[in-house]
């Protein structure tokens, strides 16, 4: 969703690395040189994965983090449709959630508050007086331990220590990501316990279909959802869902991005754009497409399968052109659009809506798949 609040980088224990002389790249154009450092006392690394029709995916284990995704367009060409850098020191230097896992919790906390069975937790405020993204130091700041279990398949492990960003219990989780034969990458997440807490994982990329970090607003969106949750002027939801009938929210109907973001719309104000959780009407089967992204220039389709509830619509808002990435792409305003399926916002202080809620002995599971084809 947005720039985080700057955080301690001085904090961070970076080794430089140099590239071997010779080294190969990715096909991303990627140095797994440039992704080996320590950050906080743990190496980091870049690993590729990669299936029988020469997609490609690069994650990092820095924030778990999926740094680039080459996939074929309507003419053959591969392009890489995620934003993202191209060395590690640009992802601890130029905070972001660029390709990031998220946790504890994605998305706002009201206030940084909740309380769990009779106790009040406070949690860091970090984006317009509420905690976003699991605090300053959330899950994307954090390294990861990798297995690289098969050629298409990554294990990424962190235990988030009682206390850490405010969060009650040590928390273990896994997240599995699988490029499969048929061009999607699933991701896997699951968690454990020993204390009440609240848990609402998730991915962060910013997807580009046109594979070159322009604009978005020709990109066509589809959203198998009939109701929203309206947000306020500090992009905190308001409790209240609503339909997306007769609305610039409404994308049952594939539609352009760009086409309405600008209309006169309370919500699109509150927002600075779509920034929003739909209620998906797919309620948890991961067998029913809950959206889809599609470039009419590439002819590259994305579709979205979720186990989850929700999925937040973020159309780069935030982006301002200061930042530039791979291949020193400038990345301006509106240049991508990301899908991160989620509980919804604030769930929490909300009892009414599905629970976040995670207790030892239980087992927190999701799973999120990103499909790839190319439009007919």
């Amino acid at each position: 969703m947005k720039k985080l609040s700057t955080w301690a980088v001085a904090a961070l224990l970076v080794a430089s690395c140099t590239p071997d002389a010779g080294e190969k790249a990715t096909d991303s154009g990627l140095l797994k040189s440039k992704f080996q450092t320590e950050v906080d006392g743990k190496k980091t690394d870049l690993y590729v994965l990669r299936n029988k029709n020469n997609m490609e995916v690069c994650v990092t284990n820095f924030g778990g983090r999926i740094v680039s995704v080459m996939v074929p367009d309507k003419d053959g060409q591969m392009r890489d449709v995620v934003l993202g850098f191209d060395s590690i020191q640009d992802y601890i230097s130029k905070p972001s959630d660029f390709g990031a896992t998220i946790g504890r919790y994605a998305n706002r906390i009201n206030q940084g508050k909740f309380t769990l069975d009779g106790t009040e937790y406070q949690l860091p405020k970090n984006n317009y007086g509420h905690c976003l993204h699991g605090g300053p130091k959330g899950f994307q700041y954090r390294v990861f331990d990798a297995n690289l279990v098969s050629p298409q398949k990554l294990e990424l492990s962190y235990l988030s220590a009682d206390g850490e960003e405010g969060f009650p219990g040590n928390f273990k989780c896994k997240v599995t990501m699988e490029l499969t034969d048929d061009n999607a990458i699933d991701l896997k997440y699951e968690a454990e316990t020993d204390k009440p807490t609240v848990v609402n994982m998730t991915n962060h990329s910013y997807f580009n279909l046109d594979g070159d970090a322009a604009s978005n607003a020709e990109h066509i969106l589809m959203v198998d959802a009939d109701n929203y949750t309206p947000v306020d002027s500090t992009f905190m939801t308001t409790g209240e869902i609503a339909p997306v009938e007769g609305t610039p929210m409404d994308f049952r109907t594939p539609t352009a991005v760009g086409a309405r973001i600008d209309d006169d719309f309370e919500q699109l104000k509150n927002g600075k754009g779509y920034d929003h959780n739909w209620v998906l009407n797919t309620k948890g089967d991961i067998t029913r497409k809950a959206a889809s992204l599609q470039s009419p220039k590439t002819g590259i389709v994305m579709d979205l399968y979720t186990s989850e509830p929700g999925v937040q619509v973020y159309a780069g808002n935030f982006l301002d052109g200061t930042m530039s990435g791979k291949k020193g792409i400038v990345y301006n305003r509106r240049a991508s659009v990301c899908l991160e399926t989620q509980k919804y916002p604030d769930t929490p202080n909300k009892p009414e809506w599905p629970t976040a809620v995670l207790r030892p002995g239980e087992k927190y599971t999701s799973e999120c798949i990103f499909k790839f084809s190319v439009a007919k």
